[in-house]
């Protein structure tokens, strides 16, 4: 249970290993950080579940994805400004019960997420 993500470069059909994320829990327009860290080979937190069972609480949160700052260091050269810099993802946590999983599907022009399993 608790909360998880999972990226996925479709560029290069391959994990996102190495791309910063930030995790927020958003209370009435205000983010607090809770946790920043780099996605491992597989594209994940190296650490498991970004919230546990225990940590996890019903509200808003919010995942921040550094797309420029990933593809920059892949040596992707694109033109300036980036059509995408940082992927902002809000999203609700209604039941603590089950497990939410939030994957991102990213290129240097385009995103797509849902809610896993």
């Amino acid at each position: 249970m608790g909360l998880s993500t999972h990226v996925l470069d479709t560029m290069h059909g391959c994990p996102a290993a190495g791309m910063q994320v930030a995790l927020y829990r958003t209370t009435g327009g205000e983010a607090t950080l809770l946790k920043r860290f780099t996605l491992n080979a597989d594209g994940r937190n190296p650490d498991g579940p970004l919230l546990d069972n225990a940590t996890v609480q019903v509200g808003t949160y919010r995942l921040v994805f550094d797309v420029k700052g990933y593809f920059d260091a892949r040596g992707v050269a694109l033109p300036e400004p980036r059509f995408l810099d940082q992927v902002t993802l809000d999203f609700g946590i209604a039941h603590t019960d089950q497990h939410y999983h939030v994957p991102l599907l990213v290129s240097p022009w385009s995103h797509s997420t849902y809610r896993g399993s």
